[in-house]
């Protein structure tokens, strides 16, 4: 299949990525990045924790585990190639009782197959050496996870893009997508109302949030479902930022498909505590009046989302109440940091994630990308899809493209 004219639908991270991957490894390819809104990284990329991590929990041999740990090396030398922030401030998994920290002991498994460097066991005392006001029975250690500036890196992508003569082009949403057996054919609109007709010879979508829809515009499945959930962030007001030295996590529950409140220190030296969990009534829904009917109703006629609200509506309705409540998320950050009050927080950016829901109300772990003719559908990315987007990008093109 020859391979000259190629579109990708999502001017995020991936995206851009994927751009840069194909300007510097098929110089003969003419690559064009077709974004909605007016500058890139304006979603999942840019409302997203900043965390780059190193690859503490994923599956072994996934595409999720192979594919951060190869990304954060990529993304640690291109940050440093650019110029861009990228500090190793370190992460620990908070053990608050012994059920805690029995689980500690799959992830310790899971870092050690994943070859995550430097992780380590801690005890009460070893908790405090790393983070002073942390409180727990137990501790895991990851020393090399570290914090960016992911809005900061897609605009260097972005720029590489442009230099090596790859078009960006912005405020030009996806209308209509059509392919026969030698080209795909992509209908955009245009600030000026205007419609414009692209021709390539493959096409791939990483539009995140509306992935699933503009899959379905190719003629593929619309199963999985991209269902979205908000995530609430506060900030630790200035002078409580003492209280949180790098990255404090509480231990996941596997029962569970979120991880709860954590705490997260910002290269640009905010202190985030955050995100909850509770389903968006609109996909681009950053504020709780947020609504948009076709969204909410995408997700309330779709039988897997009624499957995944009966087996977790107890998890729900917990992270309704940490939405609806400053002194309860207070009270889960204090589960991690018992120094927290809710005098410390202040409301801060919410972010929306594009999680892929199959019909039987399974939530898709892993990254997942298909293809259908001429296109390709980035499915399935999030996080660390930002942490592994250059080596995501080195897998979609070596892989899906040109293999």
């Amino acid at each position: 299949m020859s391979i000259e004219r190629v579109g990708i639908i999502g001017g995020g991270i991936i995206g851009l990525a994927l751009a840069r991957w194909i300007t510097q490894n098929r110089p003969g390819a003419r690559v064009t990045v077709l974004e909605k809104e007016e500058a890139v990284a304006r979603h999942q990329t840019g409302h997203n924790s900043g965390v780059v991590h190193a690859g503490l929990y994923y599956r072994p041999g996934s595409l999720k585990a192979l594919l951060c740990r190869r990304g954060t090396g990529l993304l640690r030398d291109y940050c440093v190639e650019r110029g861009l922030p990228f500090e190793q401030v370190g992460k620990v998994l908070v053990a608050r009782d012994s059920e805690d920290a029995a689980r500690l002991d799959d992830i310790e498994r899971r870092a050690e197959a994943n070859g995550v460097p430097g992780v380590r066991r801690l005890g009460p005392d070893g908790l405090r050496e790393v983070e002073p006001h942390v409180r727990g029975v137990a501790g895991l250690h990851s020393p090399t996870t570290a914090v960016t500036d992911f809005i900061a890196v897609a605009e260097a992508l972005a720029d590489d893009v442009r230099r090596a003569g790859g078009r960006i082009v912005l405020g030009a949403p996806v209308i209509a997508l059509r392919q026969s057996t030698d080209t795909a054919e992509v209908l955009t609109g245009d600030p000026r109302g205007e419609r414009v007709r692209r021709t390539f010879d493959r096409v791939i979508i990483c539009g995140g949030l509306h992935s699933d829809r503009l899959a379905r515009m190719a003629g593929a499945p619309g199963d999985p479902r991209i269902v979205p959930f908000r995530g609430q962030y506060h900030e630790l007001a200035p002078g409580s930022r003492y209280l949180v030295r790098g990255l404090i996590y509480p231990v996941p529950d596997p029962r569970y498909p979120f991880l709860g409140v954590h705490l997260t220190r910002h290269v640009h030296g905010e202190v985030m505590a955050g995100p909850n969990a509770i389903l968006a009534a609109a996909r681009e829904g950053y504020r709780l009046r947020d609504v948009v009917p076709r969204d909410f109703a995408d997700t309330l006629s779709f039988p897997g989302f009624w499957r995944l609200a009966r087996r977790h509506w107890t998890m729900g309705a917990r992270e309704m109440a940490v939405s609806a409540s400053t002194a309860v998320f207070a009270g889960q950050a204090r589960r991690l940091v018992p120094a927290i009050t809710t005098a410390d927080l202040r409301p801060a950016p919410a972010g929306v994630r594009a999680q892929a829901l199959t019909r039987t109300g399974e939530l898709l772990d892993d990254f997942a990308v298909d293809t259908h003719g001429r296109v390709s559908c980035v499915r399935n990315a999030p996080s660390p899809a930002a942490t592994s987007s250059l080596a995501i990008a080195e897998h979609l093109g070596e892989k899906v493209l040109f293999g």
